[in-house]
């Protein structure tokens, strides 16, 4: 999905640097607390669009426990986890109900026997609610990562 960008974040990346603490537990712990903020961004993304149905999807946004590192870079992931209660994975219809599509096969094939069903609709629209939500994440990952690393400075 999106990612988002913020200004500040390459001052405090070189500060970690240059203190020897790009890895460990406090960069970790500053992941964690990003990761929380990108999460209720989402949430609130979500809220704002109408994309609550039975909740199922926007409950189910969330991160693992602990970063991973991937290509020797610590990442977290966050996005709807599990299925909803009818089977369907939430990371689909998060991603569906972002970018839309343009219509179903059903739609399609009665088109191509020249059955146009005037009453169907022509797909899902794109909300972009994911990229919303990412760009309104910056600040608030700057301030919870932030407040992670003063409290690390500060001892």
């Amino acid at each position: 999905m999106a990612r988002f960008d913020t200004t500040g974040f390459d001052e405090l990346l070189a500060d970690m640097k240059r203190l020897g603490e790009l890895s460990g537990e406090t960069a970790d712990k500053m992941l964690m607390a990003g990761a929380e903020a990108v999460k209720e961004e989402w949430r609130k993304s979500a809220e704002k669009h109408r994309l609550r149905d039975t909740g199922d999807m926007i409950e189910s946004i969330g991160f693992p426990r602990q970063p991973k590192t991937a290509g020797g870079i610590r990442t977290i992931d966050i996005y709807p986890q599990g299925k909803d209660r009818k089977g369907v994975r939430n990371a689909e219809k998060a991603f569906i109900l972002n970018y839309g599509t343009q219509g179903t096969n059903s739609d399609n094939a009665r088109r191509k026997r020249g059955k146009v069903d005037k009453r169907k609709g022509a797909g899902i629209p794109a909300t972009h609610w994911v990229d919303d939500a990412d760009k309104a994440s910056g600040e608030p990952v700057m301030e919870a990562m932030g407040k992670i690393w003063d409290e690390h400075l500060k001892g």
